[in-house]
């Protein structure tokens, strides 16, 4: 489970929204002054990311909470949104290069270029499809594993 601390700014019955602040380790690397990710990093500052996320806690606004998602979730989730396009792209050039080595069609350039933008149109449908999917399937949403000063409070009696 990958774990994140969390601020809520709403609640709406089972669903809460959640705010998270985006860290940056650049500050404990030795190559942070030549690197282009903490150039990057400071230019944009610190950004809150606005996320739905489901509770089964009774919460409130302002509430400290640990938010989390499954690895295997966020593993899927990313080979859905990169590589399906992407491989339907490339093997849609490769079956407009393929066929114009067969003499289907005179250009190869063009049709290498069509069925590639064909394939690319094909994974980013398959893709639409795939996220209506999982909308609601909770093995693929954050969900708000507990409170955070409850944590720390805890630890503190210990």
């Amino acid at each position: 489970m990958i774990e994140e601390a969390a601020h809520v700014v709403q609640v709406e019955g089972a669903e809460v929204w959640v705010e998270t602040e985006r860290r940056s380790t650049c500050s404990s690397c030795s190559a942070r002054s030549g690197c282009g990710t903490g150039a990057l990093s400071q230019a944009l500052g610190k950004r809150r990311n606005r996320v739905r996320v489901l509770s089964q806690l009774p919460l409130q606004v302002g509430d400290q909470v640990v938010i989390g998602i499954h690895e295997q979730a966020l593993v899927r989730g990313s080979l859905a949104v990169y590589a399906v396009p992407l491989v339907l792209l490339l093997l849609g050039a490769l079956a407009g290069d393929l066929g114009a080595g067969l003499f289907l069609w005179q250009s190869a350039e063009l049709a290498s270029t069509l069925l590639g933008l064909g394939g690319l149109a094909a994974g980013l449908w398959w893709l639409r499809r795939f996220t209506e999917q999982i909308k609601t399937n909770e093995n693929y949403q954050p969900l708000v594993l507990r409170r955070a000063n409850v944590t720390l409070e805890m630890n503190a009696i210990k």
